[in-house]
């Protein structure tokens, strides 16, 4: 999640660099939690682990010290899949996996009803589809609560597809590629084309599995540090960079406003 600071000037080489990568984009996959939106403004999701760890423990008995300590929902989701993977005196059912996926999604189900979108995200998206770009959404996030966040926003007709979790399996969760290789399917587009835009290294590790460039969006600092060590074609605290790149690569004046009335190519 994106930390709420104010913004860090970018390097000027950096800004100088923005239009050449957008001049040789043809989609933007965006992260959903910190890109698209603030989902749980700073609030933990302890509590959302815990009693997904209590409804484990009625299944499987004690929990594997990993799973145990873990307190964020996501990860718990990865450390109950680990256990179920792992060697057991006796076999694991399914429906602890299961019956945390369902908590999850239905925490993210309710956090999208409060959720704000990153600033300026709607110019991004107009700026960004006047160019002739397509857009998807990749996200550890469930996609039904995602969808649900564009069509509240107005935007969803925007997006070309939504590729989130997968319900069967939390190993396939960024930093694995999953969810990028299955936009670039659907896209039928060439990796080196596509721009993913995402707020942490999980997202940076993904983009470089399956070949994409890759934006960083980040107030972190050391973040953003890991993000250019780690190879990231730029980062940015904000959008204003990016839209201002954008408008240098239209033939007419920058476009402003809000999407709804305007024609953007497919």
């Amino acid at each position: 999640m994106t930390a709420t600071r104010p913004p860090t000037a970018e390097p000027a080489g950096e800004r100088g660099s923005l239009a050449g990568l957008l001049a040789t984009t043809r989609a933007v996959l965006l992260d959903f939690d910190g890109p698209v939106c603030d989902l749980f403004a700073g609030t933990s999701t302890a509590g959302v682990a815990a009693r997904i760890k209590r409804r484990a423990r009625r299944y499987w008995g004690p929990l594997a010290p990993e799973a145990a300590a873990c307190d964020d929902s996501h990860d718990i989701l990865q450390r109950l899949r680990d256990m179920y993977d792992a060697p057991a005196p006796r076999t694991r059912g399914r429906r602890p996996l299961v019956v945390a996926e369902r908590i999850v999604t239905r925490q993210e189900s309710r956090a999208v009803r409060t959720a704000r979108p990153a600033p300026h995200l709607d110019d991004l998206v107009v700026s960004l589809r006047s160019l002739g770009m397509r857009l998807a959404v990749v996200s550890n996030n469930a996609e039904a609560p995602i969808r649900a966040y564009l069509g509240k926003l107005g935007i969803e007709g925007e997006f070309a597809g939504v590729f989130g979790r997968d319900p069967r399996d939390a190993r396939l969760m960024k930093p694995d590629p999953d969810c990028v290789v299955r936009a670039l399917e659907c896209l039928s587009l060439p990796a080196s084309q596509c721009l993913l835009v995402g707020d942490r290294v999980t997202d940076l590790k993904a983009a470089r599995s399956a070949g994409t460039c890759f934006l960083g969006y980040t107030q972190d600092p050391v973040r953003a540090r890991e993000m250019r060590e780690g190879g990231a074609n730029a980062v940015v605290s904000s959008y204003d960079p990016v839209i201002e790149a954008a408008g240098t690569l239209r033939p007419g004046p920058p476009g402003s406003g809000s999407l709804l009335g305007q024609e953007v190519p497919d």
